[in-house]
């Protein structure tokens, strides 16, 4: 907000501006990371903001957790080495260059 604005006056502005503001009644909200790492807010205060056909979110509150999910990505690499017979080495570069994607690391492993 600007300082010394009434907020019904910002309000107003930002609606002639075709910019609308509206309140989301969130409990918690959830970011996964694509490194597989997650942060966990809790008591957040979410705001939708749509301008011009666009929707963003502004997001505000206690992060509780920021923790990676290791033992996912361990049982990914695990499965790659039994479908494609390679090392540990070569399970992780493929799921690192797949992005993640399980198929796609065994696909690429099996040359296909």
């Amino acid at each position: 907000m600007m300082p010394g604005m009434n907020p019904k006056q910002m309000a107003s502005m930002m609606k002639q501006m075709g910019i609308d503001v509206k309140e989301i009644d969130a409990a918690k909200v959830v970011i996964e990371k694509k490194d597989g790492s997650v942060i966990l807010i809790e008591n957040p205060s979410v705001q939708q903001i749509s301008m011009k056909g666009d929707k963003s979110f502004q997001v505000a509150g206690e992060i509780v957790e920021e923790a990676t999910s290791a033992k996912k990505e361990e049982s990914d690499v695990e499965i790659i080495m039994k479908e494609c017979s390679c090392t540990q080495q070569e399970a992780e570069n493929a799921l690192a260059e797949a992005n993640g994607d399980l198929a796609e690391a065994i696909l690429k492993l099996s040359g296909e």
